[in-house]
């Protein structure tokens, strides 16, 4: 016999489950959920990271320098540095990201083409991938994911205004020799993480201009084909993949790296080990603040830890969608799935590598890992997000409802607003 009290019986001031249900659904319904997720998630996201990367290099850091906080003072200022440019970009207008399109595209040219000079480039982990230029290393590949998403997204809705897209070769033509041109550039440097990322860009623009299923299913061929050619030619790279596939090999030797990560990920149990505590970073993981510091994540916070993290790379990837889904100019569209596709699957194929289900490519953690080379071009890239989140219907009307934001009624009370 149900005991549930009906609607019309129940007190003033309370709902029951259903009525609780819907109300959380209808918050995903609101115009500005996409950008307050985006914001949200992206923070965070960066929270976690500043603090992981203290754990996580502390122990290396005293070794080699004597204080720990050498590289969390390196990476703090890099993010004073990106939180200005993410709120740059979230304030400009469309036209503004399509006119940097193809001077950042020739700009990541040239800069690829750099790291290739011998005495410029700097080698690491079997990959040239950074510029050297003293004080700092550039990796130009991470700019280059945030250049080849403005250029395509440009390039395609271009083509769609004019009507283009329903033949083959003027969808592929220039997108597949420029993205191709990209892609080459980077594999001289030997980096296949990277790689990967631009090719899932170059498929994302694909898919959501809505290219044939025979033309994307042709071109996926080619991606995988291309990079099993990759892993072949490089002993490294086969090393990495042979590793991979035989889980009893060496666990001393090219599985070290791997079972190292999941000795960390499995000893934190449900709740970690506690922030600080781990093992891992004491001369164990390889790498620990970068590629790998998702391991530390798990071991230090546990299971409830690492679903958190992936709850908000999630988030972040239904945030995206959802502006790419109700934005209504083409190049939005465009640019926000492919960078949405450059986020979160390189999300995916670091943590996969981590807990070893992927094969392990080199590639950081967006947002957690450190790094100043790929966090800037992801806070800008999260920042267009905001942008184009104010774009979706009824967010304009919602932003202005909302009244001025922290900074102006700051500059309020000093007297330094605009009247």
């Amino acid at each position: 016999m149900s005991t549930a009290m009906p609607a019309e019986e129940r007190p003033p001031g309370r709902s029951g489950p259903r009525e609780q249900v819907a109300a959380a659904v209808g918050l995903l319904d609101r115009p500005l959920t996409s950008y307050y997720l985006v914001l949200g998630c992206s923070f965070m996201l960066l929270a976690l990271g500043l603090t992981m990367v203290l754990s996580a290099s502390l122990v290396k850091q005293i070794q080699e320098t004597g204080s720990a906080y050498t590289l969390f003072q390196k990476q703090a200022m890099w993010v004073a540095f990106g939180l200005p440019c993410m709120w740059l970009a979230s304030r400009l207008p469309v036209k503004t990201f399509r006119a940097l399109a193809y001077p950042l595209l020739l700009l990541s040219f040239v800069a690829l083409l750099l790291v290739l000079v011998p005495g410029l480039g700097h080698a690491a982990g079997g990959a040239t991938r950074w510029i050297d230029l003293g004080a700092v290393k550039i990796q130009p590949s991470e700019p280059a994911k945030l250049a080849l998403v403005l250029w395509g997204a440009d390039l395609l809705a271009r083509k769609e205004r004019l009507g283009q897209l329903t033949e083959w070769k003027p969808l592929l033509v220039p997108l597949l020799p420029g993205a191709g041109l990209l892609v080459m550039l980077v594999m001289l440097g030997s980096d296949l993480g990277t790689t990967l990322v631009l090719l899932t860009i170059f498929l994302a623009l694909l898919w959501v201009v809505g290219a044939p299923g025979r033309l994307f299913v042709g071109m996926a061929g080619l991606v995988c084909l291309l990079v099993a050619i990759l892993i072949v030619v490089e002993p490294y790279r086969m090393q990495r993949l042979t590793g991979f596939l035989d889980q009893s090999g060496d666990a001393l030797g090219a599985r070290y790296q791997g079972t190292q990560g999941l000795y960390a990920v499995a000893s934190g149990g449900w709740f970690g080990t506690g922030l600080g505590e781990g093992r891992a970073k004491w001369d164990f993981l390889p790498h620990a603040e970068t590629d790998f510091i998702f391991a530390i994540v798990g071991e230090e916070f546990g299971l409830v830890g690492t679903l958190v993290v992936l709850s908000l790379f999630g988030l972040l990837a239904y945030a995206g969608l959802r502006i790419a889904r109700r934005v209504k100019d083409p190049f939005t569209r465009l640019a926000a799935a492919g960078a949405t596709a450059w986020l979160v699957v390189q999300a995916i194929v670091n943590i996969g590598a981590v807990i070893g289900v992927l094969p392990i490519t080199g590639i950081p953690l967006p947002l957690v890992s450190y790094g100043g080379s790929a966090l800037i071009p992801t806070l800008i890239a999260l920042g267009m997000l905001l942008a184009f989140a104010k774009r979706e219907p009824g967010a304009r009307q919602a932003l202005a409802a909302r009244g001025p934001g922290p900074v102006l009624r700051a500059l309020s009370w000093l007297g330094l607003a605009r009247r």
